[in-house]
């Protein structure tokens, strides 16, 4: 089976002054199309720097990331904006939806980036929309959404140019448990129906035991934990 996203002998180190900050060293990671990961860890531990490398958002103070085969580190800063573009997908806690835009111009605005003409960006982003229930909400404003109908259009916007792999912060951290739910079962079922891979931190570990591998975080290392660990 081929490989989404792999990493291998990563590090980041930051450095102020004298001081230096190892946030992990030589982690290694290997995500193959169409599974799904959960990071768990505590607080500090480097999950969300470690989604930042991984999606190219960040450099490496040593080691290398592929995404979708392409190396990171062979790439120009315009070609990995265009790589992630193209091969990723990212879910935030915080929705991060441009405001002055619709629910549809916001799930468009990735496929509009690729090139795609507007009335096929247009019916992708509108199909994605009405796949997790928002049909009804396309031309609403993300200030006149809740805050489930605003994760679930991120979720479509994540997902709607069908990516490599869907790296999610928290996607569900700042809702309440049942909307958080609901939104989860949302994003897994667009996941499985694309076989799109998916790595996910969350500190949920009832959502973490949903998907297929389970690592954690910690003393900079990924440990696989056991079902019963979890």
């Amino acid at each position: 089976m081929s490989e989404a996203l792999r990493a291998e002998g990563l590090a980041k180190t930051y450095a102020e002054g004298s001081l230096k900050t190892h946030v992990f060293h030589d982690l290694q990671l290997s995500v193959a199309e169409g599974e799904t990961v959960a990071i768990l860890g505590a607080s500090g531990a480097g999950k969300s720097t470690l989604l930042h490398l991984l999606g190219g958002l960040d450099v490496p103070t040593a080691g290398e990331v592929w995404v979708a085969g392409q190396r990171m580190s062979d790439l120009s800063d315009a070609e990995r904006g265009r790589l992630r573009n193209r091969a990723l997908g990212f879910v935030y806690q915080f929705h991060h939806l441009l405001p002055e835009f619709t629910a549809l111009e916001n799930v468009m605005l990735p496929v509009l980036l690729n090139g795609t003409p507007i009335p096929e960006a247009r019916q992708r982003a509108k199909d994605l929309l009405e796949s997790v229930g928002l049909g009804h909400r396309i031309e609403h404003k993300p200030g006149e959404l809740s805050g489930g109908e605003r994760q679930r259009t991120a979720v479509a916007r994540a997902l709607v140019n069908k990516p490599a792999c869907v790296l999610g912060d928290e996607p569900t951290g700042n809702l309440d448990e049942k909307t958080a739910a609901h939104v989860f079962a949302q994003m897994l079922d667009l996941n499985r129906a694309q076989r799109t891979s998916l790595v996910l931190v969350t500190h949920d570990r009832s959502l973490a035991r949903r998907l297929d591998r389970v690592l954690e975080l910690h003393d900079g290392k990924l440990r696989e934990l056991a079902p019963s660990e979890v």
